[in-house]
C-alpha cells in the first residue's frame, strides 16, 4: 500500500490481505472503513487469534479444521468460511 494507504484504497471494492500481512496492515484496515472498502483476510495456514483487527474484516477464510461458526460468533466477522483449497476471490461479494 506504500506511504499513502488511504489514497490507494480509494475507488476499490475489496482489500484482500494474507494473515502474514496483518501486522503491517493497521493503517489500511483503518482507512478501509473510511473509504467504504470491504476487507477479506486469507488466514489459512495459521490459527487466527481473535482481536481488534477483526472489527474491520468482512470475510475471513480459514482452514477446514477450524469451526467457522464459533469463530464468526466470537469475532463478529460478517462471514467466516472454512475451506482449504478455494481462492478467496470466489467468496467476495
Amino acid at each position: 500500500m506504500g506511504d499513502a494507504p488511504r489514497t490507494s484504497l480509494q475507488g476499490k471494492r475489496w482489500l484482500i490481505i494474507n494473515s502474514d500481512q496483518l501486522d503491517h496492515a493497521t493503517s489500511a484496515l483503518v482507512f478501509s472503513e473510511l473509504e467504504d472498502v470491504l476487507v477479506a483476510v486469507d488466514h489459512r495456514g495459521t490459527e487466527p487469534v481473535v482481536g481488534l483487527w477483526m472489527r474491520a474484516v468482512h470475510l475471513l477464510l480459514v482452514n477446514q479444521n477450524i469451526d467457522a461458526v464459533s469463530l464468526q460468533q466470537q469475532s463478529g466477522v460478517t462471514k467466516v468460511i472454512a475451506e482449504d483449497s478455494e481462492n478467496i476471490t470466489q467468496y467476495l461479494w
